[in-house]
């Protein structure tokens, strides 16, 4: 017995095959140092990660700065993402809040053609299973979208849990960003065949081995939006099994990106913008409540990013 419609098995058909082939891309959104969207600059943006050939983009989430749009500039961007992907590979966007909130978004993403659905965890306050379920069940009942629900923060699903929300006919997955292995191989032993999990911890390169172990090889890549060319050389170093490689990357860079971003909050995000900015991608400011780093982190940043880009080979283009 099938799990899904034709339409939506096909959807995670297409994800499933992108997330063996290569990273999820979590794309930056372009601002004006007017704080005002940059369509024009995201879209340019965009067209240069999805060169890189990703596994699916995932438009307007944690690293798009969901939480900082409003509906209007939440549609363009999710058109855009649609425009510049063409059809090449899924597009899944993000939307979040309460499940009322939520459908307002999930509305316009379908309406601009997007794919499928990332809910992000709600605001503010906790909620037990029966509420987290609730959430999910309401939200698929006003989009014909599939949905993948993302459990981090105040949202943390039990494996029954997962059972439940594996039977609503249009959620196909789970994103983690708690690296609980104990508990996430507990949700993939009771998750049925076919149901999509993936490693979104803040720099996911650096447990994606831990990940694989509990079957859960696929991952969301920051560093994408700044260095694929990193992003894409662990990668292909975890795939063909090369540790010295896996490694030489997480030693040399990795782990001193985490040391640089946990010295702010904000900087899971801030940080990769400011450093697509070193690299003369057109992305701009964060908006408030971020901030963007200061001097002295600033050139730890730029070091760090020239080092990593030696690692693999690549030069970075310098900012005009």
């Amino acid at each position: 017995m099938e799990r899904f419609s034709a339409e939506i098995e096909g959807v995670a058909h297409r994800l499933r095959e992108g997330m063996a082939g290569g990273v999820l891309s979590f794309p930056l959104t372009s601002f004006r140092d007017d704080g005002s969207l940059d369509l024009e600059s995201y879209r340019a943006y965009l067209t240069a990660q999805l060169f890189t050939a990703p596994g699916a983009v995932f438009p307007a989430c944690g690293t798009g700065e969901f939480s900082a749009l409003d509906e209007d500039e939440y549609r363009a961007v999710v058109e855009a993402t649609v425009e510049v992907a063409d059809g090449r590979l899924p597009v899944v966007a993000g939307i979040g809040y309460g499940w009322a909130q939520a459908l307002r978004f999930a509305r316009i993403a379908e309406e601009a053609g997007a794919d499928a659905l990332l809910v992000l965890p709600h605001y503010l306050v906790g909620a037990p299973q029966d509420g987290l379920i609730e959430q999910l069940r309401r939200i698929a009942a006003g989009t014909r979208l599939p949905l993948i629900a993302y459990q981090r923060g105040r949202v943390v699903f039990t494996a029954a849990s997962v059972r439940r929300i594996a039977e609503i006919p249009t959620v196909i997955g789970l994103k983690d960003g708690h690296s609980d292995l104990d508990r996430l191989q507990r949700l993939t032993l009771a998750a049925p065949d076919g149901f999509l999990f993936f490693n979104g911890a803040a720099t996911a390169e650096m447990q994606a081995r831990a990940y694989a172990t509990v079957g859960v090889p696929a991952y969301s890549s920051a560093v994408h939006a700044f260095a694929p060319e990193i992003a894409d050389a662990c990668f292909t170093a975890l795939r063909r099994g090369d540790d010295e490689e896996v490694n030489k990357l997480l030693r040399d860079f990795y782990v001193p990106l985490v040391e640089l971003r946990d010295r702010a909050p904000g900087y899971a995000v801030s940080l990769v913008k400011a450093a697509a900015r070193l690299r003369g991608l057109p992305v701009g400011p964060v908006r408030a409540p971020l901030t963007d780093p200061g001097p002295a982190d600033l050139a730890d940043l730029e070091k760090l990013l020239d080092d990593g880009l030696n690692l693999v080979g690549a030069v970075r283009r310098r900012a005009a």
